[in-house]
């Protein structure tokens, strides 16, 4: 199916954290297709610029008539293949909308009629670079089981200055140990730690000489507040002001990322920030961060994972995870 095919559309996924997962699957078909247009199309596509795995990148649109816009341009020069990393029906007949030759995908959603390749869904589930990968399987090629996403840092003067100053600006500049605390997960609230918890590790992390960075999106801002106020010391904050663009080379300044299961982890993994990752209602051995850099807590309760994103109880996966332990697993990540 990937021999011939002179012009593949990828059908990158709607998450940040899933989008960088799929790096080694991407990277392996350009590899395999250096010849072959490659045009990547989804939520993320575009902060994959730099990234040598696409020719084209193209935000996915949202409404309706510009989705069918979309696919009338597409249509002009119909693919070769459309490999399909969304297992939703929407992309499958997105694909088919395009007019591609051959449609890969997973078995999922009752899509298979839309599709002219079909792989079923391993069971039990893999990792999700994994999964990906089977996709590349599909087409005669492999990837390592260790496979890692590596994300590359394009140089950009004008970006660096910025970040620059935004550090600065808050007191986290140049000669600080400084440690991100993520506060958001657009999953849904049963994937955040609670602002009391973030901000005791607030209050250790200053006393122990490392200087906390507040970070998230702007809905996050209450939340910042409350964890400062719990913390009882002046916490940094870029919270909704640490844009997509400027993400990639903020958090290279990073001497460590703590985060719920989010994409932002990801990102800060592929990029060999430490990382330390807090684990509650989904599954990290399908979705944790792969690096050497990256670090799990996970608590082990009857409920978990449950994919909920809210939790109808007490919110034990996230609440049972203790700062004290967090703050150890950094320490040991910065190595002090």
């Amino acid at each position: 199916m990937l021999e011939g095919a002179s012009l593949i559309a990828l059908r990158v996924p709607n998450w940040l954290g899933d989008t960088v997962m799929a790096l080694p699957a991407l990277a392996a078909l350009r590899a395999a297709r250096p010849e072959a247009r490659i045009i990547a199309v989804g939520r993320w596509a575009r902060l994959l610029s730099g990234q040598g795995v696409a020719d084209i990148l193209l935000p996915y649109p949202g409404p309706v008539r510009e989705r069918i816009a979309f696919a009338s341009n597409l249509r002009q020069e119909p693919p070769d293949l459309a490999l399909l990393l969304v297992n939703s029906m929407e992309s499958a007949v997105a694909a088919w909308q395009w007019g591609a030759r051959h449609r890969l995908g997973f078995d999922t959603d009752g899509r298979r009629v839309f599709l002219t390749g079909v792989i079923d869904l391993p069971s039990p589930r893999r990792h999700q670079i994994d999964e990906y990968g089977l996709l590349l399987g599909a087409s005669g090629m492999s990837l390592d089981d260790d496979a890692q996403p590596l994300w590359r840092v394009r140089s950009a003067a004008a970006v660096d200055r910025e970040v620059d100053t935004l550090l600065s600006g808050v007191g986290a500049g140049p000669g600080r140990h400084v440690v991100g605390l993520h506060l958001g997960a657009a999953f849904g609230p049963s994937k955040r730690w609670p602002p009391e918890s973030f901000g005791r590790l607030a209050a250790l992390l200053d006393r122990n000489g490392l200087c906390p960075l507040l970070l998230g999106p702007s809905d996050s801002q209450q939340m910042a507040v409350a964890v400062a106020e719990i913390a009882g010391c002046p916490v940094p904050s870029l919270v909704g002001r640490d844009r997509p663009a400027l993400l990639p080379r903020l958090l290279t300044r990073l001497s460590c990322l703590v985060s719920g299961d989010t994409g932002v982890a990801h990102l800060a993994a592929a990029l060999r920030v430490p990382t330390v990752t807090l684990f509650g209602p989904t599954d990290p051995h399908r979705t944790a961060p792969r690096a050497k850099t990256a670090r799990v807590l996970c608590r082990q309760v009857a409920c978990a994972p449950c994919f909920l994103t809210e939790c109808p109880i007490d919110h034990i996966c996230m609440t049972g995870i203790d700062p004290e332990e967090v703050l150890s697993e950094v320490r040991n990540a910065v190595s002090l």
